[in-house]
C-alpha cells in the first residue's frame, strides 16, 4: 500500500471536514445528492466522449495504482546485470543463455536474449527502445484519461450550479428558500473543485511519476544489456548503472557490491 496516497487523501479530505466543523456548519448541509451526480457521474460519463470505452472503464485499476507500493526491483536488476557481466567476460555470451531462466524481468530477459543470439546492437537498442516508447504511449493515454476527469469535474460542478441557480430564479417569490436554494446550488461547484483538486490532479501527477520512474528502469536494463554485449568489464558497468540510482541507495548497493 503507498502510504504517501493514503496520508494524502485523508488529510485533504480531513482538513475539509475539520473546516466545516470549525465554522460551526453541519457536515450534512454539504451532502446533495443531485449533484453527486452532476458532478461525479455525469464527469466520469464524460470520459467516455474523451477517450477509448477500454480506458474509461480501466479508469478505477489505473486510480488504484496510486495506492500500491510499486517496486521496479533496480538493485536486484542492477546484480543480476553485474552477474551475467561477469560470467559473460570469463565464458562467453552463449553461457548466458542458462542464466536466462532465472531474470524474472521480462524485458531484461527478452534483450539478454537478443545478445546471446547474436543480434547487431543497434537493432538490440532500437527494439528495446520501441517497447518502452510504447509501454509510455499506453500510460500517456491513461493518465490524460485521469487529468480528463480532473478536468470536467470543476465544468460539471459550475453546470450544475447553473442549474440550480435557474430553479431558484424561477421561484423568487419565497424569499425564505433564496438562502438554502442558493447554498445547494453552489455545493456542486465545491464537489468538482474537490474531485479534482483533492483527487484527480493529484493521481495523474503521481502516475506520471511512476511512468518516469519504470522508463528509467528500463533506460538502466537497456544500457545493462547493450554493455554486456560490448564485454565493458564489471566495475565500469556497476558504476554505469548505479547512476540511476538515488544517492543513498547508491552509496549502500556500490558497497555491497565492492565497487567503490
Amino acid at each position: 500500500m503507498n502510504l504517501a496516497t493514503i496520508i494524502g487523501i485523508v488529510g485533504c479530505m480531513g482538513m475539509v471536514l475539520l473546516g466545516i466543523i470549525s465554522g460551526g456548519t453541519s457536515i450534512m448541509t454539504f451532502y446533495d445528492l443531485p449533484s453527486v451526480l452532476i458532478v461525479v457521474l455525469g464527469s466520469y460519463f464524460g470520459l467516455f466522449t474523451f477517450s477509448s470505452i477500454g480506458d474509461a472503464l480501466g479508469i478505477f485499476g489505473t486510480i488504484g495504482l496510486t495506492f500500491k507500493s510499486v517496486s521496479f526491483n533496480e538493485k536486484g536488476l542492477i546484480t543480476q546485470l553485474l552477474n551475467m557481466s561477469e560470467k559473460s567476460r570469463r565464458e562467453g555470451l552463449l553461457s548466458l543463455e542458462e542464466m536466462l531462466e532465472d531474470v524474472d524481468d521480462e524485458f531484461m530477459k527478452a534483450g539478454m536474449r537478443l545478445v546471446v543470439d547474436g543480434t547487431d546492437a543497434t537493432i538490440v537498442r532500437d527494439l528495446m527502445e520501441a517497447e518502452v516508447s510504447q509501454m509510455q504511449e499506453r500510460h500517456v493515454a491513461k493518465i490524460k484519461c485521469v487529468n480528463m476527469w480532473g478536468t470536467l469535474a470543476p465544468g460539471l460542478g459550475m453546470l450544475g450550479t447553473v442549474i440550480g441557480l435557474i430553479g431558484m430564479l424561477k421561484n423568487l417569490e419565497d424569499k425564505s428558500a433564496l438562502g438554502p436554494n442558493m447554498a445547494v446550488a453552489l455545493i456542486t461547484t465545491l464537489y468538482g473543485s474537490m474531485v479534482a483538486n483533492l483527487m484527480m490532479i493529484p493521481w495523474s501527477g503521481k502516475l506520471q511519476t511512476m511512468d518516469a520512474e519504470e522508463a528509467k528502469v528500463k533506460e538502466m536494463v537497456i544500457e545493462g544489456v547493450l554493455s554486456i554485449q560490448a564485454g565493458e568489464n564489471r566495475r565500469i558497468l556497476g558504476l554505469k548503472l548505479l547512476n540511476y540510482l538515488k544517492p543513498v541507495d547508491r552509496a549502500a548497493l556500490e558497497k555491497e557490491l565492492a565497487l567503490e
